[in-house]
C-alpha cells in the first residue's frame, strides 16, 4: 500500500475560498467549515471575520421542508407535500423491458416535454444501463436497454452533450459512454483511466471531467479531453498536495497492465480518500463524497482549494450518491445508515428528506431531478429483502415543491 489514507478529522482553515455560487457554509455543531461566500466574483473575508463566523453554533438544523411524516404505502417517509410512487422493481417488466437488478447510479435527460432516468446495474458481467422514457404527464412510454454486457456498472455521470458516463467498479475498471437515448452504441474510453470507478461530474467551465475511486485509498481525478465533447483522448490528472495546498499532477500510465503500478500509487504526492463514491459539479465547484470517511469534501475550482463540508456528525451516514439542484442545494443518499436522502443546504443546513422504511441491508442509489427540478428519482438498491444479488431493487420518484 503506497500513502496513508489521508485523514481529514476536524480539519479547519483561516483562510476564505470563493465560489461562483451562492453557496454558503458556516462551521457549527455538525462540523461545517465555511468555505464558499457570495457573489458574482472572487470575495476575500479577512481571518477575522472568517473565525467568527468558524466560532457560531447553529440551532438545531431544521429541514426547509420541515419533518419526515410517517411512511406511506410505498414505505416512504416524506415531508408535508411530497408523494411517493414506485416507477420500476428489479426483474419485473417496466415500459416493454425487464427492469435490471441492482439499480444503482442515474441521471435525467430531457426529452422533448418528457424526459428520459438512466439508471446503472451493479451486477458482474451482466451490469449495464437501462433506461425508462416519460412523458411530459410522467407517466412511462418505454423502457430500454442502453448498455449492456459491462461489470458492476455503479455510478457515472450527465456530459452537457447529454450522454451518460456509465462507471465500472472493478479492478482496471472502465469507463462507458452511453446514449440515453437508445440510438448510438456505448463507447468505452480507456484514457480516463483503468481504476475502481465510482462517479464523474463534468466541468464545462474548465472542460475537465472529474473522477472519484471506490478505494480505501481511493484518489480524485481530473480528466482534460484533447477535445471537449469527445472523451476518446485526453490527459489523466491527480489530485496532489495537502489539506491546505492542492495542485494537479499528471498520472503517467491512465492505462495500466494488471501487474503494473495502478493509477493511485504512481504519484507519491497524491492525496487519498477513504472509498470516494458520489459526485457533482456546480458553477465552480465539485463536491464529491468519501464513504468510509463518512464525508462530504468540496474542490474550487475557481480558487483552487479544498475543504470538507461534512465530517459525518449529524443526521446523514454512510455517505454515497450526491446530486444538487439549482437553487444550490446538495442531496446527498445513505448506503445503509437510516436508508435517508439528507439535503445540505446553502446556508448549512442537514436534515433528510427522504426515509425509506423496512430496507435497511440496502442503500439509497442514484437520485437524479427531472429537468424542471419537481421529481426526484433513485432506488433502493436491495429493496426490503437486502438480497445481495439485488433482486428485490425498487425505483422510487418523489414528486413535490423541492427548491429548484
Amino acid at each position: 500500500m503506497a500513502d496513508p489514507v489521508y485523514s481529514r478529522r476536524r480539519v479547519f482553515h483561516d483562510e476564505t475560498s470563493t465560489s461562483l455560487t451562492q453557496w454558503e457554509t458556516y462551521m457549527h455543531r455538525r462540523k461545517f467549515i465555511h468555505a464558499f461566500t457570495a457573489g458574482a466574483g472572487a470575495v476575500a473575508m479577512a481571518g477575522s471575520l472568517w473565525q467568527a463566523a468558524a466560532a457560531d453554533e447553529a440551532g438545531p438544523t431544521a429541514s426547509p421542508y420541515g419533518p419526515l411524516l410517517p411512511v406511506d404505502g410505498n414505505s416512504v417517509a416524506l415531508p408535508q407535500g411530497f408523494t411517493s410512487r414506485i416507477v420500476a422493481r428489479s426483474l419485473q417488466s417496466v415500459g416493454g423491458i425487464t427492469w435490471h437488478a441492482a439499480p444503482d447510479g442515474g441521471a435525467c435527460f430531457a426529452d422533448g416535454a418528457g424526459w428520459v432516468y438512466v439508471s446503472n446495474s451493479e451486477l458482474p458481467l451482466v451490469g449495464g444501463v437501462s433506461a425508462i422514457r416519460f412523458n411530459a404527464d410522467a407517466s412511462i412510454n418505454s423502457a430500454y436497454r442502453i448498455l449492456d454486457g459491462t461489470n458492476l456498472n455503479c455510478a457515472g455521470g450527465a456530459t452537457p452533450w447529454n450522454t451518460w458516463l456509465s462507471c465500472e467498479e472493478i479492478f482496471r475498471g472502465r469507463v462507458y459512454e452511453t446514449d440515453p437515448y437508445g440510438l448510438n452504441d456505448a463507447v468505452a474510453h480507456g484514457a480516463m483511466g483503468r481504476f475502481k470507478h465510482e462517479a464523474a461530474a463534468c466541468d464545462p467551465d474548465r472542460r475537465v471531467v472529474y473522477l472519484t475511486e471506490d478505494e480505501d485509498d481511493g484518489c480524485l481525478y481530473r480528466y482534460t479531453p484533447a477535445a471537449w465533447g469527445d472523451l476518446s483522448h485526453g490527459r489523466l490528472d491527480v489530485l496532489c498536495g495537502t489539506i491546505d495546498a492542492v495542485y494537479w499532477k499528471e498520472v503517467p500510465d491512465p492505462e495500466p497492465a494488471v501487474l503494473e503500478t495502478q493509477t493511485r500509487h504512481q504519484v507519491d504526492e497524491a492525496l487519498h480518500f477513504d472509498g470516494g463514491e458520489g459526485c457533482h459539479y456546480s458553477s465552480g465547484v465539485c463536491y464529491f463524497t468519501a464513504k468510509g470517511e463518512h464525508g462530504v469534501w468540496a474542490y474550487n475550482a475557481v480558487t483552487n482549494k479544498l475543504v470538507s463540508i461534512y465530517d459525518g456528525n449529524g443526521t446523514l451516514d454512510g455517505v454515497d450518491n450526491i446530486t444538487g439542484t439549482t437553487a444550490g442545494d446538495l442531496y446527498v443518499a445513505e448506503d445503509g445508515g437510516d436508508m435517508e436522502i439528507n439535503i445540505i443546504t446553502t446556508d448549512g443546513v442537514v436534515a433528510p428528506v427522504v426515509r425509506l422504511d423496512g430496507q435497511s441491508e440496502s442503500e439509497i442509489t442514484g437520485p437524479a431531478f427531472s429537468p424542471d427540478g419537481t421529481r426526484l428519482y433513485f432506488s433502493s438498491q436491495r429493496g426490503h429483502s437486502g438480497d445481495k444479488a439485488g433482486t428485490d431493487g425498487i425505483t422510487y420518484e418523489v414528486t413535490g415543491p423541492f427548491r429548484h
